[in-house]
């Protein structure tokens, strides 16, 4: 069982950029290219480039990738090529099956729809990708390239670059089209966004209370995550007390809270959603030792 287990987590990050990749793929073909909307990046350029020199949109995209591999290869390093490599080759590739496979065929006409769904698809598929370590590459990297070299921030040059790509397809686009390429890109980051902190998102529990060590023990035997006490003093009447603080999953918030306040009726608790947690018990396996006073 845990050589399976080995094996996986070896494996799991080409697996899930693979993934991402034919969801991105399909996200182009079957909502993106049909509805015609306005987008930045790759594709958008790819679009530009179709309409004026009738250069099919896979094939340029993978030129496009491998330029831009290169120029990462020698500016970035080795290191970002190989974890970049393979999108560079797997979203022209699944593209171009994807083309062949479903030809003219479309989900729906409705541009709103494909803007949303599209979106929707996209943003999850990067959401994969760079969770796995790894980048999209193509529009990617200039941005990566020009922060490392002259220090203006990645989002900036992106939005930039994006607006401008934008703008060109504005030419042989209506304004319509390149309002439901805005709706698109909301929903694109949104889900992005969204999709890199799934499953990693955890709730931060803090109790002010006289009886700090009775609900710490109860913590520790009864839900089994680690507990952290601060020093505090009451702002009124400047009381020592202290503060439980714990990391717990979500369904384990109101056991939490029973317990504090089945020991300690008058405790103060306060409750916080915290996007991401690393660390024994979470990112990596938990790790007993004796407590001091069992030593």
């Amino acid at each position: 069982m845990d050589k399976i287990k080995n094996i996986w987590q070896k494996i799991s990050p080409f697996f899930w950029i693979v993934f991402g990749n034919i969801i991105y793929a399909l996200s182009i073909k079957l909502f993106v290219l049909p509805s015609g909307i306005a987008l930045g990046g790759t594709t958008g350029i790819a679009l530009i480039i179709e309409y004026f020199f009738h250069i099919p949109i896979s094939g340029f995209v993978f030129v496009f990738n491998m330029v831009m591999l290169c120029l990462g290869y020698f500016v970035l390093g080795k290191a970002f090529a190989m974890t970049t490599i393979l999108s560079s080759f797997c979203y022209p590739f699944f593209l171009e099956i994807c083309n062949r496979i479903f030809g003219d065929y479309y989900l729906t006409d409705d541009v709103f729809l494909c803007s949303v769904l599209g979106g929707i698809g996209i943003g999850f598929a990067l959401g994969l990708v760079i969770r796995s370590g790894a980048s999209t590459g193509g529009m990617d990297i200039p941005p990566l390239i020009l922060n490392k070299l002259f220090h203006i921030p990645v989002s900036t040059t992106l939005y930039a670059l994006d607006f401008v790509v934008v703008v060109l397809l504005s030419m042989f686009k209506s304004v319509d089209l390149i309002l439901y390429g805005i709706v698109f890109t909301f929903a694109y980051t949104y889900v992005l966004d969204k999709t890199l902190v799934l499953g990693k998102s955890r709730t931060e529990i803090k109790i002010v209370t006289r009886k700090a060590r009775e609900i710490t023990d109860a913590i520790l035997s009864k839900i089994d995550r680690g507990v952290t006490l601060l020093e505090a003093e009451t702002g009124y009447k400047h009381y020592h007390t202290e503060v439980v603080m714990t990391i717990v999953s979500n369904r384990e918030i109101a056991k939490v809270e029973r317990i504090a306040h089945s020991i300690d009726p008058k405790c103060f608790v306060i409750i916080s959603h915290v996007s991401e947690v690393r660390g024994r018990g979470f990112s990596s396996a938990r790790k007993y030792k004796k407590r001091p006073e069992e030593i």
